[in-house]
Protein backbone atom coordinates (compact mmCIF):
# COMPACT_ATOMS: atom_id res chain seq x y z
CA UNK A 1 0.00 0.00 0.00
CA UNK A 2 1.58 4.04 -0.92
CA UNK A 3 2.27 5.80 1.40
CA UNK A 4 -0.79 8.61 0.49
CA UNK A 5 -3.26 5.45 0.23
CA UNK A 6 -2.16 4.23 3.82
CA UNK A 7 -2.59 8.08 5.45
CA UNK A 8 -6.24 7.91 3.64
CA UNK A 9 -6.76 4.47 5.09
CA UNK A 10 -5.61 5.81 8.77
CA UNK A 11 -7.92 8.75 8.79
CA UNK A 12 -10.86 6.65 7.63
CA UNK A 13 -10.63 4.19 10.62
CA UNK A 14 -10.21 6.93 13.10
CA UNK A 15 -12.74 8.49 11.72
CA UNK A 16 -14.83 5.45 12.03
CA UNK A 17 -14.03 5.08 15.80
CA UNK A 18 -15.08 8.91 16.62
CA UNK A 19 -18.34 8.14 15.95
CA UNK A 20 -18.18 4.87 17.78
CA UNK A 21 -17.50 7.06 20.77
CA UNK A 22 -19.93 9.18 20.49
CA UNK A 23 -22.76 6.74 19.94
CA UNK A 24 -21.41 5.22 23.06
CA UNK A 25 -21.73 8.28 25.51
CA UNK A 26 -25.15 9.58 23.51
CA UNK A 27 -27.87 10.29 25.87
CA UNK A 28 -30.36 7.51 25.84
CA UNK A 29 -33.07 10.17 26.39
CA UNK A 30 -31.55 13.58 23.94
CA UNK A 31 -33.08 16.78 24.79
CA UNK A 32 -36.48 17.12 22.97
CA UNK A 33 -38.26 20.58 22.56
CA UNK A 34 -38.82 21.37 26.08
CA UNK A 35 -35.67 20.52 27.56
CA UNK A 36 -33.43 22.20 25.20
CA UNK A 37 -29.76 22.71 26.67
CA UNK A 38 -29.25 26.45 28.44
CA UNK A 39 -27.37 29.05 26.65
CA UNK A 40 -23.63 29.46 27.60
CA UNK A 41 -23.39 31.10 30.77
CA UNK A 42 -26.34 30.41 32.07
CA UNK A 43 -26.92 27.65 35.04
CA UNK A 44 -29.35 24.96 34.36
CA UNK A 45 -32.05 25.08 36.52
CA UNK A 46 -31.70 22.54 39.77
CA UNK A 47 -34.39 19.88 40.16
CA UNK A 48 -35.63 20.44 43.99
CA UNK A 49 -33.68 17.60 46.64
CA UNK A 50 -36.02 16.07 48.97
CA UNK A 51 -34.45 14.76 52.97
CA UNK A 52 -35.44 12.31 54.70
CA UNK A 53 -34.73 12.52 58.29
CA UNK A 54 -33.86 8.76 59.36
CA UNK A 55 -33.49 10.10 63.22
CA UNK A 56 -35.20 6.88 65.72
CA UNK A 57 -37.02 8.61 68.21
CA UNK A 58 -36.97 5.83 71.43
CA UNK A 59 -39.44 6.21 74.09
CA UNK A 60 -39.77 4.00 77.29
CA UNK A 61 -43.10 3.88 78.40
CA UNK A 62 -44.72 2.39 81.61
CA UNK A 63 -48.53 2.21 82.00
CA UNK A 64 -50.82 1.83 84.83
CA UNK A 65 -54.30 1.18 85.31
CA UNK A 66 -56.94 3.21 87.91
CA UNK A 67 -55.28 1.18 90.69
CA UNK A 68 -51.71 1.79 90.23
CA UNK A 69 -51.03 -1.70 88.80
CA UNK A 70 -48.57 -1.59 86.30
CA UNK A 71 -49.28 -3.18 82.57
CA UNK A 72 -47.45 -5.66 80.41
CA UNK A 73 -50.23 -6.55 77.77
CA UNK A 74 -50.82 -3.44 75.54
CA UNK A 75 -50.36 -3.72 71.51
CA UNK A 76 -49.15 -0.87 69.31
CA UNK A 77 -52.20 0.31 68.65
CA UNK A 78 -53.29 0.81 72.02
CA UNK A 79 -50.89 3.64 71.94
CA UNK A 80 -51.22 7.48 70.12
CA UNK A 81 -47.97 9.43 69.58
CA UNK A 82 -47.67 13.48 68.91
CA UNK A 83 -44.04 14.93 67.83
CA UNK A 84 -44.75 18.74 68.35
CA UNK A 85 -48.30 18.26 68.15
CA UNK A 86 -47.82 16.12 65.19
CA UNK A 87 -49.53 12.63 65.10
CA UNK A 88 -46.60 10.26 64.56
CA UNK A 89 -46.71 6.71 62.93
CA UNK A 90 -44.57 4.12 65.62
CA UNK A 91 -41.86 2.10 63.95
CA UNK A 92 -40.35 0.09 67.02
CA UNK A 93 -42.59 -1.53 69.82
CA UNK A 94 -41.16 -4.19 72.37
CA UNK A 95 -43.46 -4.89 75.23
CA UNK A 96 -41.30 -5.66 78.51
CA UNK A 97 -38.16 -4.66 76.35
CA UNK A 98 -34.93 -6.48 77.26
CA UNK A 99 -32.71 -3.71 75.71
CA UNK A 100 -29.30 -3.63 78.67
CA UNK A 101 -29.98 -1.43 81.27
CA UNK A 102 -27.24 1.17 82.49
CA UNK A 103 -28.07 2.63 85.60
CA UNK A 104 -26.98 5.63 87.58
CA UNK A 105 -27.04 5.05 91.25
CA UNK A 106 -26.72 8.58 93.35
CA UNK A 107 -26.42 8.99 96.90
CA UNK A 108 -26.96 12.12 98.83
CA UNK A 109 -24.41 12.05 101.57
CA UNK A 110 -25.00 15.92 102.40
CA UNK A 111 -24.44 16.64 106.20
CA UNK A 112 -28.77 15.86 106.89
CA UNK A 113 -27.97 12.56 105.72
CA UNK A 114 -25.56 11.71 108.35
CA UNK A 115 -27.62 9.85 110.73
CA UNK A 116 -29.93 8.07 108.08
CA UNK A 117 -26.96 7.02 105.82
CA UNK A 118 -26.68 3.46 107.09
CA UNK A 119 -30.18 2.69 106.38
CA UNK A 120 -30.12 4.00 102.98
CA UNK A 121 -27.04 2.09 101.54
CA UNK A 122 -27.88 -0.97 102.85
CA UNK A 123 -31.39 -1.10 101.05
CA UNK A 124 -28.79 0.32 98.15
CA UNK A 125 -26.94 -3.03 98.40
CA UNK A 126 -30.04 -5.20 98.13
CA UNK A 127 -31.15 -3.07 95.09
CA UNK A 128 -27.98 -3.93 93.11
CA UNK A 129 -28.15 -7.66 94.37
CA UNK A 130 -31.74 -7.77 92.94
CA UNK A 131 -31.03 -5.76 89.99
CA UNK A 132 -27.61 -8.03 89.01
CA UNK A 133 -29.79 -11.36 89.74
CA UNK A 134 -32.26 -10.60 87.21
CA UNK A 135 -32.62 -9.36 83.45
CA UNK A 136 -29.72 -8.49 80.67
CA UNK A 137 -26.39 -9.77 81.88
CA UNK A 138 -25.29 -7.16 79.88
CA UNK A 139 -26.85 -4.90 82.39
CA UNK A 140 -24.33 -2.40 84.16
CA UNK A 141 -24.42 0.19 86.94
CA UNK A 142 -21.90 3.15 88.43
CA UNK A 143 -22.01 4.77 92.09
CA UNK A 144 -22.13 8.24 92.60
CA UNK A 145 -22.16 10.14 95.83
CA UNK A 146 -22.98 13.78 96.23
CA UNK A 147 -22.85 16.36 98.37
CA UNK A 148 -21.50 19.83 97.57
CA UNK A 149 -19.10 17.84 94.83
CA UNK A 150 -19.96 15.13 93.25
CA UNK A 151 -17.97 11.96 93.25
CA UNK A 152 -17.93 8.98 91.13
CA UNK A 153 -17.37 5.87 93.25
CA UNK A 154 -17.40 3.20 91.09
CA UNK A 155 -17.26 3.41 87.24
CA UNK A 156 -20.20 0.88 85.12
CA UNK A 157 -19.50 -2.82 85.48
CA UNK A 158 -21.25 -5.60 87.65
CA UNK A 159 -18.87 -5.53 90.61
CA UNK A 160 -21.08 -6.27 93.41
CA UNK A 161 -18.48 -6.13 96.09
CA UNK A 162 -16.37 -3.19 95.06
CA UNK A 163 -20.40 -1.08 95.37
CA UNK A 164 -20.56 -2.94 98.76
CA UNK A 165 -16.90 -1.36 99.96
CA UNK A 166 -17.82 1.94 98.67
CA UNK A 167 -21.18 2.55 100.37
CA UNK A 168 -19.69 0.93 104.00
CA UNK A 169 -17.27 4.16 103.04
CA UNK A 170 -19.48 6.29 102.67
CA UNK A 171 -20.70 9.45 105.93
CA UNK A 172 -22.32 12.62 105.00
CA UNK A 173 -20.74 16.13 105.20
CA UNK A 174 -20.88 19.86 103.54
CA UNK A 175 -24.04 20.77 101.32
CA UNK A 176 -26.10 19.75 98.08
CA UNK A 177 -25.42 19.71 94.89
CA UNK A 178 -28.07 17.64 93.42
CA UNK A 179 -28.26 19.80 90.02
CA UNK A 180 -24.60 19.53 89.45
CA UNK A 181 -24.38 15.68 90.62
CA UNK A 182 -27.71 15.26 87.50
CA UNK A 183 -25.75 16.94 85.24
CA UNK A 184 -22.64 15.07 85.57
CA UNK A 185 -24.01 11.82 85.87
CA UNK A 186 -26.14 12.49 82.82
CA UNK A 187 -22.66 12.89 80.95
CA UNK A 188 -21.61 9.34 81.36
CA UNK A 189 -24.62 8.35 80.24
CA UNK A 190 -25.19 9.89 77.42
CA UNK A 191 -23.15 6.62 74.78
CA UNK A 192 -24.07 3.89 76.68
CA UNK A 193 -25.83 1.59 74.76
CA UNK A 194 -29.56 0.67 75.50
CA UNK A 195 -31.60 2.12 78.42
CA UNK A 196 -29.99 5.14 80.84
CA UNK A 197 -31.51 5.00 84.20
CA UNK A 198 -31.04 7.42 87.28
CA UNK A 199 -31.23 6.57 90.62
CA UNK A 200 -31.37 9.73 93.06
CA UNK A 201 -31.35 8.83 97.13
CA UNK A 202 -31.89 12.00 98.71
CA UNK A 203 -33.02 13.83 101.73
CA UNK A 204 -34.62 16.79 99.98
CA UNK A 205 -33.38 19.65 97.38
CA UNK A 206 -30.36 20.94 96.28
CA UNK A 207 -28.60 23.90 98.23
CA UNK A 208 -25.37 24.58 96.26
CA UNK A 209 -25.35 23.74 92.79
CA UNK A 210 -23.99 25.54 90.08
CA UNK A 211 -26.30 23.98 87.77
CA UNK A 212 -29.78 25.17 87.67
CA UNK A 213 -33.12 22.78 87.43
CA UNK A 214 -33.01 23.48 83.48
CA UNK A 215 -29.29 22.53 83.32
CA UNK A 216 -30.12 19.39 85.09
CA UNK A 217 -33.31 18.70 83.24
CA UNK A 218 -31.85 19.37 79.89
CA UNK A 219 -29.03 17.82 80.24
CA UNK A 220 -31.22 14.24 81.31
CA UNK A 221 -33.33 14.63 78.63
CA UNK A 222 -30.33 15.24 75.83
CA UNK A 223 -29.04 11.85 77.63
CA UNK A 224 -32.29 10.09 77.42
CA UNK A 225 -32.34 9.23 80.78
CA UNK A 226 -35.24 8.35 83.38
CA UNK A 227 -35.29 9.54 86.25
CA UNK A 228 -36.10 8.27 89.91
CA UNK A 229 -35.93 10.03 92.90
CA UNK A 230 -36.12 8.26 96.77
CA UNK A 231 -37.10 11.08 98.69
CA UNK A 232 -35.85 9.26 102.34
CA UNK A 233 -37.89 11.42 104.87
CA UNK A 234 -38.10 9.35 108.01
CA UNK A 235 -40.68 11.71 110.00
CA UNK A 236 -44.02 12.17 108.53
CA UNK A 237 -44.32 15.74 109.38
CA UNK A 238 -43.35 18.39 107.24
CA UNK A 239 -41.33 20.57 109.32
CA UNK A 240 -37.72 20.60 108.24
CA UNK A 241 -39.15 18.79 104.81
CA UNK A 242 -37.98 20.78 101.91
CA UNK A 243 -41.13 20.54 99.95
CA UNK A 244 -40.17 22.79 97.41
CA UNK A 245 -36.76 20.72 96.61
CA UNK A 246 -39.02 17.34 96.42
CA UNK A 247 -41.29 18.81 93.96
CA UNK A 248 -38.44 20.09 91.99
CA UNK A 249 -37.46 16.74 91.84
CA UNK A 250 -41.23 15.27 91.04
CA UNK A 251 -41.29 17.48 87.77
CA UNK A 252 -37.89 15.79 86.74
CA UNK A 253 -38.64 12.48 87.12
CA UNK A 254 -42.57 13.33 85.39
CA UNK A 255 -40.25 15.05 82.74
CA UNK A 256 -38.10 11.75 81.74
CA UNK A 257 -40.66 9.12 82.20
CA UNK A 258 -39.67 8.35 85.89
CA UNK A 259 -41.87 8.95 88.64
CA UNK A 260 -40.91 10.08 92.91
CA UNK A 261 -40.99 7.91 95.46
CA UNK A 262 -41.48 9.08 99.09
CA UNK A 263 -41.04 6.51 101.58
CA UNK A 264 -42.64 7.26 104.84
CA UNK A 265 -39.67 5.20 107.31
CA UNK A 266 -36.91 3.56 106.70
CA UNK A 267 -39.35 -0.26 106.65
CA UNK A 268 -40.72 1.22 103.08
CA UNK A 269 -37.26 1.60 101.66
CA UNK A 270 -37.01 -1.67 100.02
CA UNK A 271 -40.59 -1.27 98.60
CA UNK A 272 -39.20 1.72 96.61
CA UNK A 273 -36.18 0.01 94.68
CA UNK A 274 -38.58 -3.07 94.64
CA UNK A 275 -41.08 -1.05 92.70
CA UNK A 276 -38.39 0.89 90.43
CA UNK A 277 -36.86 -3.23 89.72
CA UNK A 278 -40.33 -4.46 88.81
CA UNK A 279 -41.14 -0.88 86.38
CA UNK A 280 -37.50 -1.34 84.84
CA UNK A 281 -38.80 -4.72 83.49
CA UNK A 282 -41.76 -4.28 82.45
CA UNK A 283 -41.37 -0.64 80.08
CA UNK A 284 -42.42 -0.65 76.55
CA UNK A 285 -40.50 0.21 74.23
CA UNK A 286 -41.86 3.26 71.67
CA UNK A 287 -39.79 4.28 68.45
CA UNK A 288 -40.98 6.61 65.60
CA UNK A 289 -39.22 8.81 62.75
CA UNK A 290 -40.02 12.03 63.10
CA UNK A 291 -42.32 13.07 60.38
CA UNK A 292 -43.62 16.62 59.18
CA UNK A 293 -42.01 18.92 62.48
CA UNK A 294 -39.39 21.19 62.54
CA UNK A 295 -35.74 20.72 61.74
CA UNK A 296 -33.04 22.40 63.84
CA UNK A 297 -30.11 21.64 65.60
CA UNK A 298 -30.55 21.53 69.01
CA UNK A 299 -34.34 22.48 69.24
CA UNK A 300 -36.50 20.68 71.61
CA UNK A 301 -39.64 18.89 70.78
CA UNK A 302 -42.09 18.40 72.52
CA UNK A 303 -43.77 14.63 72.52
CA UNK A 304 -46.84 13.15 74.39
CA UNK A 305 -47.39 9.65 74.37
CA UNK A 306 -51.14 8.65 75.47
CA UNK A 307 -53.33 5.32 75.55
CA UNK A 308 -56.65 4.69 73.85
CA UNK A 309 -57.74 3.93 76.91
CA UNK A 310 -57.82 7.43 78.92
CA UNK A 311 -58.00 5.36 82.08
CA UNK A 312 -54.48 4.44 81.54
CA UNK A 313 -51.70 6.85 82.82
CA UNK A 314 -48.42 6.41 80.78
CA UNK A 315 -45.54 7.76 81.76
CA UNK A 316 -42.87 8.71 79.02
CA UNK A 317 -40.41 11.27 78.63
CA UNK A 318 -41.34 14.95 77.86
CA UNK A 319 -39.64 15.29 74.77
CA UNK A 320 -35.80 15.29 72.96
CA UNK A 321 -33.15 17.77 71.75
CA UNK A 322 -32.56 17.86 68.75
CA UNK A 323 -29.31 16.30 67.71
Amino acid sequence: MSDKRWRRHAALVLLSAAVCVSAQFKPANPPGPQQQQPPPGQQPEQSPVFSVKVNLVRLLVSVRDEAGAVLTHLNKEDFRLMDSGVPQEIAVFERNTSLPLSVAVMIDTSGSTQIDLRYETQSVQRFLRAFLKSGNPDDAFELFSFNWRTNLEVDFGRNQSRADRALRALHGEGGTSLYDAVFLASDTLTNREGRHVMIIVTDGGDTTSYKKYGDALAAAQRSDVVLYPVVVVPIEADAGRNLGGEHALATLAASTGGRIFNPQGFEQLDRAFSDILNELRTQYLLGYYPRDVREQPRLFHPVKVEARDPKLKVSARSGYYEP
